[in-house]
């Protein structure tokens, strides 16, 4: 294996994104970006900013118990702040091994102008998939989980609560199972066409179907999950998928809970199902997540592109609820 020569560290300008308190973004320099034997530089083209995990972050709602486990993969700083966050980056290789310098490549990475990265690291871009799209493959990732989770089968009457992205991508493999009749539900009307584009019906709280064979719940809200709850069909599983952060979550598991012996299960990307342990690693799912993401339709989930340079002013009405969005794109020039 050979290896390109490496840049000077003078010749590297990074700046990289940071939730530096309770609501507040900045974007400050890297302090160091030397690269090294066996290492890639790569330079970011977009990045995804995911709304669930990235709101609680930039709100300052981490829970001190979770401090640890809620690390991404290469942060800097320490919850509650200041961090430098983010999961979902896709680049051009620069430098590294001969057989990476030019490639597009994801990493789990923070918004970030440049980084490094070991190899093993990336993950090289199938050639249909643009970098725009593919950041939505840690998101992928979630989905897919949750499915490996819930266990469905051809025929089943499948509700998925909650039409952001995670949940509507759940919808869309849930759709791809022969003869699933898949329903997205949100209190958005405006998700509708979103839901229907990508195989599922779609329905608003009130007119939410019952008797499901299996519920996916994706709203991060207490009455998304009591709707969940309704909508399952007796013995039915409701795979719990949102994150509150410090939100309490409040139900009303009287009147026919036990009654219909209903089971509420957690899904968590962090981890690999028990059943799968033995044969399948973080980076065999990531491929599988990117390569379910060959599919235009799946653009329609990117909903604002925003220059990196911008995010301090245009993320936080995107990250505090007052802009409806689905996964904003930082955009790297």
């Amino acid at each position: 294996m050979t290896e390109t020569v490496v840049t000077r560290k003078s010749d590297i300008e990074a700046f990289a994104l940071w939730y530096s308190a309770a609501t507040e973004i900045e974007i400050r320099p890297v302090a160091s970006l030397e690269p090294a034997p066996g290492l890639c530089l790569v330079r970011s083209l977009a990045s995804g900013v995911s709304r669930g995990t990235e709101s609680t972050v930039f709100s300052g709602r981490v829970p001190q118990s979770e401090w640890q486990r809620m690390r991404a993969p290469h942060q800097e700083g320490a919850f509650p702040f200041p961090v430098k966050y983010g999961y979902a980056c896709t680049g051009l290789v620069e430098t590294g091994p001969d057989e990476l310098v030019g490639q597009r490549v994801f990493g789990l990475f923070p918004h970030q102008t440049h980084f490094l990265a070991a190899p093993d690291q990336l993950h090289v871009l199938p050639d249909d998939i643009p970098v725009e799209r593919a950041v939505l493959a840690a998101n992928m990732e979630t989905a897919l989980n949750s499915l490996w989770d819930g266990l469905p089968s051809p025929g089943d009457h499948i509700c998925v609560v909650g039409g952001g992205v995670v949940g509507l991508l759940t919808a869309y493999l849930a759709a791809r199972i022969p003869a699933a009749n898949v329903t997205v539900v949100d209190t958005n009307p405006g998700r509708r066409y979103l839901a229907e584009a990508l195989g599922a019906a779609f329905a608003q709280p009130d007119e939410a179907p019952g008797n499901q064979d299996l519920v996916f719940h994706a709203s991060s809200t207490s009455a998304g999950l009591q709707t969940a709850i309704t909508a399952a069909g007796t013995e039915a599983t409701i795979i719990e998928m949102s994150w509150y952060g410090t939100r309490p979550v409040e139900l009303t598991l009287g009147a026919d809970f036990h009654a219909r012996r209903l089971t509420l299960k957690s899904s968590q990307v962090g981890t690999l199902p028990e059943r799968r342990r033995q044969r399948w690693d973080f980076r065999r799912r990531l491929a599988l997540a990117l390569s379910l993401l060959d599919d235009p339709v799946l653009d329609i989930l990117i909903s604002h592109r925003i220059p990196f340079h911008q995010g301090p002013e245009r993320l936080p009405d995107l990250l505090n609820g007052k802009a409806d969005a689905l996964m904003p794109v930082l955009i790297y020039s």
